[in-house]
């Protein structure tokens, strides 16, 4: 008989083990989404909210839609960018992807007329 009471402290003591591995198993996964996922997302929306905050007149930016244009004037929660000789387009500053480097516009409208 006493063969059959080891087995049971044997089990009980290999599902101990599996409960941790479990549990560290878990924080691993929770862990590996915060790095991988949530911390890098939070920092790209920190660093967008900053450039939208520093938008200033005659930056050259870029929407979400894709428009190229030279900030005319700045708001508190709209821009205006003029796309064009004379063509202004009133956007949310929410709305501009990347402030471009100086010259951008310049640079597209000499590759266009060629």
């Amino acid at each position: 008989m006493d063969f059959l009471i080891s087995n049971a402290w044997a089990q009980q003591e290999a599902q101990q083990g599996d409960i941790w591995f479990s549990i560290l198993l878990l924080v691993g996964m929770i862990a590996l989404f915060y790095f991988l996922l949530i911390r890098p997302q939070t920092k790209r929306a920190k660093e967008h909210r900053q450039m939208v905050e520093e938008l200033a007149k005659g930056d050259e930016v870029v929407t979400n839609g894709g428009l190229l244009g030279r900030i005319a004037q700045v708001g508190e929660n709209f821009a205006t960018i003029e796309v064009g000789n004379g063509v202004q387009v009133q956007i949310q500053k929410h709305a501009v992807t990347s402030v471009m480097p100086k010259g951008t516009i310049k640079e597209q409208e000499q590759k266009k007329g060629k």
